[in-house]
């Protein structure tokens, strides 16, 4: 049951099933009650109206047993005075209840009828004795009191919606005048609406389950599709496979879209591992095999040792292990420390010891790493000095909010082609490759990497004396250095 409700498909159609159904509880009550007041309401009426012609005919002095309104056959009409005494009763009428009186046998007439009355048929009362609710002689009250109750007629016992109307008679004083209209068509009506309610609501609730299955499960269907093709895709490990996305601008399409952007991204970032691994064994292989060649030789014959060349291909060994090790680490996500750095000091460090490199720099502070700002600076240093003929010039300004490191040299330059490219890793130029000192095609590709992870740019151009020049920009100290990319 857990598994069966566990499911977005099966709690959207239990919840849109339980909305319907209480709206529909609701509705049927509210329409219940209100057929019942309107019919009940009905039935009031028609017996105010009966109740009004027998009293009528009481304020033209008609006499009792011969009333037209006792006659009725589903009118059951009763007759008191002030003292609840029943004068009158309809015919045939056996049992009655909610009239305020019960009984359905008028009383023997009582001598003096009609005391209470001076010789011309007038009140002995004055006019100023009279309350406020009294009539005058042959006057009927505006409006009836209302009452529920049951009457037997002829051995047939209903229910009945009564109306009392009040007249100020001639001769026998004030008379309450209670006059019963059936409730058997509304209690009819009401039940057959029940009934129906009854059978069709069940029905109208089987049919919003049924659509609503049905139409949840058909929005659901491309989500069914995406997750097993990301089951499948897990399975096989292939990347290269994609989600299908629906034609639809929804949310589901969104997500089809979403989730092939990101497996896209994860198969570059796995291919780009690969590749830098596939590199990096090839790169590695090299300096090992000529290393163990020399040692190999030098064992067998120690007057061949080239201990120059042994020391040369550990040194480029231990620069390349350097270099992944630091790849690795940007990779991972490391995060560089707060430091201040006085970019200008550290260019001039950098360049100390280096033929033919002219510093024109002015203090500018920056927050970061020391050491990675100084290998970027070592790197841009290195790539210059494989390539330029004669000058190396650094310079470090402020621009804005932002410091600018550049190194320009007066070689060959980069082609505009090739201008991304050579950040790329193990990337080594045709023109590079010749004048090589045994790197590894690493360094712009560390540099730029560093500089991401501060916040920056690197970038590769023009030089204003032919060759190329390469331009660093970070954000000073204190400045927002946003969110590095990934």
């Amino acid at each position: 049951m857990s598994r069966l409700f566990g499911s977005v498909r099966s709690r959207a159609t239990l919840g849109a099933t339980l909305v319907v159904a209480v709206a529909l509880v609701a509705a049927g009550a509210a329409v219940l009650l209100s057929l019942r007041a309107n019919l009940t309401g009905e039935a009031g009426t028609r017996a105010e109206r009966s109740a009004q012609a027998v009293a009528s005919e009481l304020a033209a002095r008609t006499p009792l047993d011969k009333l037209s309104g006792l006659d009725a056959e589903d009118t059951p009409v009763q007759i008191v005075d002030d003292d609840g005494v029943l004068l009158a009763a309809s015919e045939d009428l056996e049992r009655i209840s909610g009239t305020g009186t019960a009984e359905v046998t008028p009383a023997p007439a009582r001598s003096g009828a009609g005391a209470g009355r001076d010789e011309d048929g007038d009140d002995d009362a004055s006019d100023d004795d009279r309350d406020d609710d009294s009539l005058a002689p042959g006057e009927i009250a505006q409006g009836a009191s209302y009452t529920n109750g049951t009457a037997t007629v002829d051995g047939d016992t209903e229910d009945y919606r009564f109306a009392a109307v009040e007249v100020e008679t001639p001769d026998r004083g004030r008379l309450t005048v209670h006059a019963g209209a059936p409730l058997a068509a509304e209690h009819s009506a009401v039940g057959t609406a029940l009934t129906s309610m009854l059978i069709g609501f069940p029905l109208l609730l089987g049919v919003v389950a049924a659509v609503t299955w049905l139409v949840t499960g058909r929005a659901l269907r491309p989500v069914e599709g995406i997750r097993r093709e990301m089951a499948a895709i897990t399975a096989s490990e292939d990347l290269r496979r994609r989600v299908p996305e629906p034609a639809t601008h929804d949310e589901i399409a969104r997500l089809a879209r979403t989730t092939n952007a990101t497996l896209a991204a994860l198969e570059s970032s796995v291919e780009r591992q690969r590749r830098f691994v596939a590199d990096a064994s090839h790169e590695l292989r090299s300096p090992i095999a000529s290393l163990r060649t020399q040692l190999e030789v030098a064992a067998a014959h120690p007057e061949l040792l080239d201990l120059d060349g042994a020391v040369e291909d550990t040194v480029r060994l231990q620069n390349l292990a350097a270099d992944l090790l630091l790849l690795a680490r940007l990779d991972a996500g490391e995060r560089p420390a707060g430091t201040r750095v006085d970019l200008a000091a550290l260019a001039r460090e950098e360049a100390a010891g280096r033929g033919s490199v002219t510093v024109d720099a002015e203090p500018v502070e920056v927050s970061g790493s020391r050491g990675q700002l100084g290998r970027v600076l070592a790197n841009l240093l290195d790539n210059a000095q494989r390539h330029a003929r004669e000058r190396i010039t650094v310079s470090v300004r402020r621009e804005g909010d932002q410091a600018v490191v550049g190194v320009a040299d007066d070689g060959e330059g980069v082609a505009d082609a090739d201008r991304e490219r050579i950040f790329e890793r193990f990337v080594r130029l045709d023109a590079a490759r010749s004048r090589d000192d045994g790197g590894a095609g690493l360094g712009l590709a560390i540099a730029r990497d560093v500089a991401a992870r501060h916040g920056g740019t690197l970038t590769a151009g023009a030089a204003p004396a032919g060759g190329a020049l390469f331009e660093l920009r970070l954000p000073l100290a204190g400045a927002d250095r946003g969110t590095p990319p990934a």
